[in-house]
């Protein structure tokens, strides 16, 4: 179901998924506000991830998941996109019913870590809360793609290709 500009309704579920953490952010049901949620880690623990990740979803019925795909700035894939991919897959395999979706992430930490120190925060210190700025970030560039174009931005994630 789709509103008349073609967005369609419902919460979505971004995750900056990195080594030591994941950012994670939410939106409202009609995408209009973008905000931090939590950061989950350690994020190398699968049964930690399990557990917030079905409580998220339990909490907020997301109709997807985001996950942010780190490109190098020519738009290339390097060892961590790789790393994302195997993520993502993970995720559809534990969570069938949720959508995934990848969106380049390119700069969303760097923009992150910047108005944390506009906002006299030291970015140093501040590592979780980056993760969750950059989770937002993913959001809401996501969520803007989909108002311009009225299509959902970045890539799904096929159950079948994530098989492993």
């Amino acid at each position: 179901m789709t509103d008349a500009a073609g967005f369609r309704p419902g919460v979505r579920l971004a995750l900056d998924w990195g080594h030591a953490r994941i950012g994670v952010a939410a939106c409202d049901a009609h995408g209009t506000l973008a905000y931090p949620v939590e950061t989950i880690a350690p994020a190398s623990d699968p049964g930690v991830v399990e557990r917030r990740l079905r409580a998220l979803v339990a909490e907020y019925e997301p109709i997807e998941f985001i996950l942010g795909l780190p490109r190098h700035l020519k738009g290339v894939e390097g060892a961590a996109a790789a790393g994302v991919r195997e993520k993502a897959g993970w995720l559809v395999r534990r969570f069938p019913e949720v959508p995934v979706r990848l969106v380049d992430e390119r700069l969303t930490t760097v923009a992150a870590e910047r108005q944390l120190r506009a906002a006299g925060r030291p970015a140093r210190r501040q590592r979780a809360v980056i993760d969750q700025a950059a989770a937002v970030g993913i959001l809401e560039q996501a969520l803007d793609r989909e108002r311009a174009t009225g299509r959902p931005g970045g890539e799904v994630v096929d159950a079948e290709r994530t098989q492993g």
